[in-house]
């Protein structure tokens, strides 16, 4: 069951939660936000120029594979800030977040090796045994470092939230560098992927404030709050599918198609790499500032539409300038920073923008509907979305063309579902 829309929000005489809500504190958050894009370039220019385009496109597919399992656990983020944000706000104290996560995290790693041999040949082309057993651990820590950064977010507490986004990136940033350095192959990219959950460790060592919000209350009784998360984890897999698992679905399709010959394999591998660095100027920081979003929108839940309007606004315009410097710059910036074998033209890397564009617009619309706890259209809207997607990259197209018409048709439609939801909510 999820959060009821009408719950007021703190009364000017309940407890304030804690937090560092200042220009400064969420300054840094914007600066940890540049320092995850830029890492996760420097990783993604590291692997391709190092593993070459048909190795680039094996480790994208595992660090798709990886997304799209994590991308689902950012409803235990979602949910998390929530609770927590309530809890204190409220002065309530009726579970710990910290003991639900946990467990949904080791139920999920036991999912993934259980479930391992029904799709792991069709996903994983090498190193398949490695593969399930890195995504197995990567998700169990990972849902710690989403607990993490929930109650972080539910506490207001930005400046260790900053910290614990900079460190995930730095980490595996390092990790990229050391492989390269050595001349490690594909296997040590796959082991990079996942490293970087392993953040809260190191965070939790050096910072008192996050030792004390990893025990912080939710509002809600444990059974509640586990319904609820896993409501919410239903809900972001469907844009976990969308989002980092796009990948997945091309080649998924392109197998159900007959499968790539090798200038498709290469053309595929180039796509993948545009797909991820079109994305990342919006995404990247959509999701750093998701639990600030989600606070945004339930703090304004009696102008939802009006708080809205910045967001997508922003979104909109910055997307705008992407589409029109992607068609100008992006074949020649892919050729001479990856290399010659990431060939594709200025309309095709134009088109991905604008993909990326309407997928962000769908993430802050999503954003809204959670807020307004309208759980399911945003879980509908994602799906919906999902589906389209699919559907058009089964047209018979080339590869190039039904990736473009996926990724722009399929967010437009569920953009419409949310505001719906919101509206209604």
């Amino acid at each position: 069951m999820t959060t009821d829309p009408t719950t007021p929000g703190p009364h000017p005489g309940s407890a304030s939660p804690p937090g560092d809500t200042d220009a400064r504190s969420l300054g840094r958050v914007t600066i940890a936000t540049v320092v995850a894009a830029a890492s996760g370039y420097a990783v993604l220019l590291l692997a391709a120029r190092h593993l070459g385009a048909v190795g680039y496109g094996v480790f994208a597919v595992f660090w798709a594979a990886y997304g799209l399992v994590t991308g689902a656990q950012n409803g235990q983020l979602q949910e998390t800030t929530r609770a927590v944000r309530t809890a204190a706000s409220e002065g309530l104290a009726r579970s710990r977040p910290l003991l639900v996560n946990t467990a949904i995290g080791l139920g999920l790693a036991a999912l993934v090796v259980a479930t391992s041999p029904l799709w792991s040949r069709r996903v994983f082309t090498e190193d398949r045994g490695l593969s399930v057993l890195l995504l197995a651990v990567g998700v169990a820590s990972f849902a710690v470092y989403a607990h993490l950064c929930g109650a972080l977010s539910g506490r207001l507490n930005w400046s260790t939230f900053a910290v614990l986004l900079s460190v995930d990136a730095l980490i595996r940033m390092a990790g990229a560098g050391i492989a390269v350095a050595v001349g490690w192959g594909t296997t040590a990219f796959l082991a990079v992927t996942v490293i970087g959950s392993a953040s809260w460790g190191v965070v939790l060592t050096v910072s008192a404030s996050a030792r004390r919000a990893i025990g912080v209350a939710g509002d809600v009784p444990p059974r509640r709050l586990t319904v609820n998360t896993l409501t919410a984890m239903a809900a972001a897999a469907a844009s976990a599918v969308l989002v980092m698992g796009f990948p997945v679905l091309i080649n998924l399709t392109t197998d159900l198609r007959g499968g790539p010959d090798v200038d498709d394999a290469a053309t595929i591998g180039a796509l993948i790499l545009a797909v991820t660095l079109t994305r990342a100027p919006l995404l990247v920081p959509l999701n750093s500032f998701q639990g600030l979003l989600i606070s945004r929108f339930v703090d304004r839940r009696d102008r939802r539409l009006a708080a809205l309007g910045a967001p997508l606004g922003v979104v909109a315009a910055v997307g705008g300038v992407g589409v029109l410097g992607a068609w100008l710059v992006g074949p020649w910036l892919l050729r001479s920073v990856f290399g010659a074998d990431f060939d594709l033209d200025g309309v095709v890397v134009a088109m991905l923008t604008l993909g990326a564009t309407c997928l962000a617009l769908l993430t802050v619309t999503g954003a809204a509907a959670i807020a307004a706890g309208a759980h399911r259209w945003y879980a509908t809207g994602w799906w919906v979305s999902t589906l389209v997607a699919v559907a058009m990259l089964l047209l018979p197209l080339d590869v190039e063309t039904r990736t473009c018409v996926a990724l722009v048709v399929g967010p437009l439609i569920g953009l419409g579902v949310h505001l719906v939801g919101v509206l209604r909510a």
